[in-house]
């Protein structure tokens, strides 16, 4: 069966909007696009047709951040024609560069398990809980100072790995790189905007490797309106948010991801025993 074949168009715009609010909000976009056909009773559309989603909310981010990533990538090869690569603001570039191997090599190396076994409801509850509990102690460590935090090399590492987590669903790829951010002293809107660009260059890489195939078949036409739905939705995701850490914490992420996580394990059990 073809990747997404199943998938109505009613369906792909239902997905849509689950991509384009679960992708930027630190709630698991990928935990969403599993559960919601398994509570709905849909076929599963599989992970290639999650990852076409992920380009619509690709070109959120890169339409949202269109004037961030002009600026550095003209002073990073302003900055290699004149030997200062490292400098002003080409640096972050790299920095974004490099913060995104680890991801890469996740997404290569568990491909077939985030295929199967990571796409269970019980895991995904106990990934929604148990990442939701460590936002919430990470937004305690946010920076309340004015004075901007300087990307090092170390933090870029860090919060690089904490989005290669996002592997398994539940754990949020904006949900694990902001928590380490704040970890690490950020301001909240410092921390979900780092969170955006470096979402970037791995949603591409996954998107180059699995959507051809997808647009080569019979439902594309599915495919594409799903990947706008998402598009949509998710530009207006990441403006909400980033107005809404300037003046407030995470903690309404939290006891969502807490209350998600408790309803699908009493789903879960009530089928069960239903048989």
């Amino acid at each position: 069966m073809n990747a997404g074949a199943d998938v109505t168009s009613f369906q792909a715009v239902v997905l849509g909007i689950v991509q384009g609010l679960g992708e930027f909000l630190p709630i698991s976009s990928s935990a969403h696009l599993v559960v919601t056909p398994w509570l709905l009773r849909w076929p599963d559309p599989g992970l290639a047709f999650d990852v076409a989603l992920h380009l619509g909310t690709l070109a959120a981010v890169l339409y949202a951040f269109a004037g961030d990533w002009a600026r550095m990538i003209f002073a990073a090869f302003r900055g290699l024609a004149h030997g200062k690569p490292g400098e002003g603001e080409g640096r972050l570039l790299w920095l974004i560069a490099l913060a995104s191997v680890p991801g890469a090599v996740a997404g290569l190396a568990l491909e077939q398990a985030a295929e199967t076994a990571f796409r269970s409801p019980l895991l995904i509850a106990a990934t929604m809980a148990g990442v939701g509990t460590i936002l919430l102690f990470a937004d305690r460590q946010a920076s309340s100072g004015e004075e901007r935090r300087q990307v090092s090399v170390m933090d870029a590492l860090l919060i690089g790995s904490a989005q290669a987590l996002a592997i398994v669903p539940g754990v949020s790829r904006s949900g694990a790189t902001i928590s380490m951010a704040l970890f690490l002293g950020y301001r909240r809107e410092e921390a979900a905007r780092f969170s955006f660009l470096l979402a970037t260059p791995i949603t591409l890489g996954a998107a180059l490797h699995k959507v051809p195939h997808l647009l080569g078949t019979p439902n594309s036409h599915i495919v594409l309106l799903g990947i706008v739905v998402s598009a949509v939705v998710g530009l207006l995701a990441i403006r909400v948010l980033l107005a809404y850490v300037r003046t407030r914490d995470y903690r309404p992420f939290v006891y969502y991801r807490w209350a998600f996580a408790a309803m699908l394990v009493i789903v879960y059990l009530v089928r069960r025993t239903q048989g």
